[in-house]
């Protein structure tokens, strides 16, 4: 299937954009960033005369991991990431597991690259077969745990990835949200070609801020270091890096991973009182993935009803059958499964 079948560019903003609706369509958690964030942020602002340093929040991060500086760079986002890495990596067979964050193909396709998928299969409940990555492959990208689908694969099978000559790209842009973490190779340094994207995006709320980092080798590190321009990431973005990775923001993350799991088990529970709906086992994000006949018309409902949810057929390996949900408190989630409840009834799914 080639790229120009999905929309590689559409995420779960453009559903909410007209603005007025219940949002189950962008995977940040509600109710962020909280009040001391905002607060150390506007503490910043006072030092916008002085060009950018971002030494203090590069270290915070290097220790959150027990990393030295030298493996980590910080970045505007973990979509810049993919960008740098497209880029500045010298690449001649990139590989993409799908479905996953549209963004990392594009980035490629843009740079000028052919890139070859590997398509995970729903009947196989979205699971990686390392051995279904072609050895030929000097570039794989993958996520954990995956967007859109929810899957969180285990450490040790990614790390079977890894060969010499190889890069290996592991976007854990929500692996925060998993308690835990037990499945994290953020701080892992004996996997070969080892590249980790981590966002503050997610968890804190600070999706119009641009904040997000890259562990990995030192050499890694600095050839995408050197594709940056100047002063990539301000300051504001660089003060709310190092609050993210205090003590206390650390135990709220962590808390908050609990309640978004605890969260995530109501809404399972409620979506398997309907037959017509079939959500991809296991889910271990801060989001599912469900498929239903006809779910682009039960979108559409739901958007009349006031809920925006996310469209599944920009992602390859998905069609118009498939919609991610965030998931959010359980008040919203009695609310939204009544308005599900309508939405199949109109349709006759």
């Amino acid at each position: 299937m080639n790229a120009e079948f999905h929309d590689l560019r559409h995420h779960g903003d453009a559903e909410v954009r007209d603005g007025g609706l219940t949002d189950l369509a962008v995977n940040v958690r509600t109710g962020t960033p909280p009040v001391w964030l905002r607060e150390h942020i506007a503490a910043s602002l006072t030092s916008l005369a002085a060009y950018p340093d971002g030494r203090a929040a590069r270290a915070a991060v290097a220790a959150r991991h027990g990393l030295p500086v030298e493996r980590v760079l910080l970045t505007a986002g973990a979509a810049e990431a993919f960008v740098l890495i497209a880029r500045a990596l010298r690449v001649s067979r990139p590989v993409v597991v799908h479905p996953q964050f549209t963004e990392p193909e594009a980035a490629l396709r843009d740079a000028g690259h052919d890139v070859a998928r590997v398509v995970l299969r729903a009947e196989e409940g979205f699971r990686l077969d390392p051995a279904a990555v072609p050895e030929s492959a000097d570039l794989v990208v993958v996520g954990n745990p995956t967007n859109p689908t929810s899957v969180l694969h285990p450490a040790a099978e990614l790390a079977r990835l890894a060969r010499p000559g190889r890069t290996l790209v592991v976007d854990e842009a929500f692996m925060d949200a998993v308690p835990g973490e037990p499945e994290a190779l953020a701080a892992r340094t004996d996997v070969p070609g080892l590249v980790v994207l981590r966002s503050l995006t997610k968890t804190w709320g600070l999706a119009g801020l641009r904040i997000g980092y890259v562990l990995a080798g030192p050499g890694t590190i600095a050839r995408l270091e050197r594709a940056q321009p100047l002063w990539p990431v301000g300051t504001p973005a660089l003060a709310a890096a190092e609050a993210c990775m205090s003590p206390r923001a650390l135990a709220e993350a962590a808390e908050a991973a609990d309640r978004i799991a605890a969260d995530r088990a109501h809404l399972l529970a409620g979506l398997a009182e309907f037959d017509e709906v079939r959500v991809v086992p296991a889910a271990a994000g801060p989001f599912v993935l469900v498929r239903i006949d006809r779910a682009d018309e039960v979108r559409a409902r739901l958007r009349a009803l006031g809920f925006a949810a996310r469209r599944g057929d920009t992602f390859p390996g998905l069609d118009r059958d498939w919609l991610r949900l965030a998931v959010r408190d359980r008040a919203t989630t009695n609310r939204f499964l009544q308005a599900l409840d309508q939405a199949l009834t109109l349709v006759g799914a």
